[in-house]
This record gives C-alpha cells, structure tokens and sequence, in this order.
C-alpha cells in the first residue's frame, strides 16, 4: 500500500495488482490466474496467501478503511498542542496522499463494496464513520459556528471531492502529484471555508 516505504511483501503485492485489475475490469472480470500473472506466481499459488478472489477484495476494501483512520489517528496524536488548522490541514494531507496513491481502490469501493459479505461491509462502515468522526471534531475546532450535522455533510462533501481523483484522467495526463496535490488541498479547504461562513 502506500503507507509503506521499504518493499512491498508478497502478499502485498498481490493485493496491490488485484486492486488494479478489479478496479479496471470488475471483481468478475478478473481471474486468479490474471492475478498470479501479474505478480509472477500461478495462480493456484495465491491461494498460498489467500482462500480466494473474495477474501482479497474483504482485506483490501477493509484495510484501507483501516489504514485510513489509523493514519488520521496518528496525525492526531502528533499534533498535540497544535493549531486546528494545522491539524486540519494534516487531515486533508493525509487523504490526498491516499487519493493520489490508492486510485484503484477508490473504484473498488465505489464499484465492489456491495460484493462483501456482510460482516466484512459492516466493518468497513464502523471503520469510514469512526474516520468521519474524527474529522468532524477538527472542522468544528477549526469553525465552531458549524453545527456538527453541518461539519458531518462538510466532512462527506470534501471527501467526494478529494475521492474524485480516479475521474482525473490516466496519471501520465494530470500535472505533476506536487501541482495536483495542492490543488486537492486548496480546494477542500476553500469548501470546508463556505461550509464555515453559514
């Protein structure tokens, strides 16, 4: 995933060409052995590392939902004593380095969430809801004239703004990420803005 700087393991990679492939052709469209391929490995060998295509979408769909509130956790943490802007700017940071490096699964999400079982969305949902919250809290420091019903569609508004990244068009076509990344920023701190001034 993106989070991690040295390299990748093996299950890692699996997971990383399965999010590609699924968000380019459907959970359907893709076979175990397309899989394998990608990553050299046959694909009766993946099932060494998982029990099937579904338990790859289960641990991507449900680890970045994960990684997600663990990393906003985190930046809280590190920001005790610091502005809420500055938090809030973290906040943003964070999501727009998940939007720019974790295209595919911004599509998985959007096209495949109904295909987990149901233990596994409703997982997932806890995990986005408890992340909402956090954010929720930071935008009513940074503007405490929100209501927190207004701080919460804020919140969900910027998130499909910064989530429309797979829309942006192939990587090679967009700006550089710095010039990209600034933008996303400057946006959904202009939107958090107008939601303030109510």
């Amino acid at each position: 995933m993106a989070t991690r700087t040295d390299a990748p393991t093996r299950r890692e990679q699996i997971l990383k060409e399965a999010a590609r492939l699924f968000a380019e052709r459907g959970f359907h469209g893709v076979g175990v052995d397309e899989i394998g391929a990608a990553v050299g490995i046959s694909g009766p060998g993946l099932y060494r590392h998982f029990p099937g295509k579904d338990a790859m979408l289960a641990e991507l769909l449900v680890g970045i939902s994960g990684q997600l509130l663990t990393g906003a956790k985190r930046r809280l943490a590190e920001a005790d004593g610091v502005p809420a802007t500055r938090i809030l700017d973290s906040l943003i940071e964070g999501h727009i380095d998940f939007a720019l490096d974790d295209r595919p699964l911004i599509t998985l999400h959007d096209r495949e969430l109904d295909r987990l079982r149901d233990s596994d969305r409703k997982l997932v949902r806890q995990l986005q809801r408890q992340y909402v919250e956090l954010w929720v809290e930071v935008v009513r420091a940074v503007y405490p004239g929100l209501t927190e019903p207004a701080a919460r569609s804020a919140v969900h508004s910027v998130f499909g703004l910064l989530n429309s990244t797979p829309h942006l068009g192939r990587a090679g076509t967009l700006p550089g990420r710095g010039t990209t990344a600034a933008l996303l920023h400057r946006m959904a701190r202009g939107a958090f803005e107008a939601a303030g001034e109510e």
